[in-house]
């Protein structure tokens, strides 16, 4: 079975293929003939998940899933939430949107949070859902210098690293993203 994946991202496509079932080869919408941007104007990770899914189902009709992530912060309402990766606006940077997130939460003795991703997949015409999540909190300052996005300012809970202080073999052993991905192969596995 061909499964495209509605991303891009080759580390991604590689690390799919290698957790997946012999008889699944996920396939990345570039490797499929798209390569452009999906809009993703959902207001939710659940929504722009199955946005991007339903747009390459509809343009190949061929097995799809795609998957959204963000960081959620209970002292500011679920932000940045479904707007993780474009916080402090168009055109900024990890760093951009870090600083924003502490200057926010400047004072703030609740600096609960979590990661979250949800996996949209279309199977057969179906549709299923799976999602990962990792709780921790906000700390007030950037630690480590791996990672990406907000993983210098995200301690895990009963960690003392950071994402970004860890190597990416130790993040993804407990990531929200392995997380689905995890429900995903064994959904996949089933079939």
């Amino acid at each position: 079975m061909e499964l495209i994946f509605a991303s891009g991202n080759a580390h991604k496509i590689e690390e799919l293929n290698d957790k997946s079932p012999g008889h699944i080869k996920v396939i990345s919408m570039r490797d499929r003939g798209f390569d452009g941007e999906i809009a993703e104007p959902g207001e939710t990770l659940e929504e722009n998940a199955r946005i991007k899914a339903e747009f390459i189902y509809d343009l190949f009709g061929q097995n799809v899933f795609a998957d959204d992530s963000g960081l959620e912060i209970d002292a500011l309402n679920g932000a940045p939430g479904v707007y993780s990766a474009r916080y402090v606006g168009p055109g900024c940077t990890f760093d951009d949107n870090n600083k924003k997130v502490l200057a926010e939460l400047e004072g703030v003795a609740n600096r609960h949070a979590r990661f979250r991703t949800v996996i949209h997949l279309i199977l057969d015409g179906e549709h299923y859902s799976f999602e990962g999540a990792v709780n921790g909190s906000i700390i007030e300052q950037f630690k480590g210098t791996d990672g990406f996005g907000y993983d210098p300012i995200f301690l895990p809970e009963g960690q003392k690293r950071t994402f970004a202080e860890m190597t990416l073999a130790e993040k993804n052993s407990i990531s929200h993203r392995a997380q689905a991905v995890e429900k995903l192969i064994l959904f996949l596995s089933s079939r």
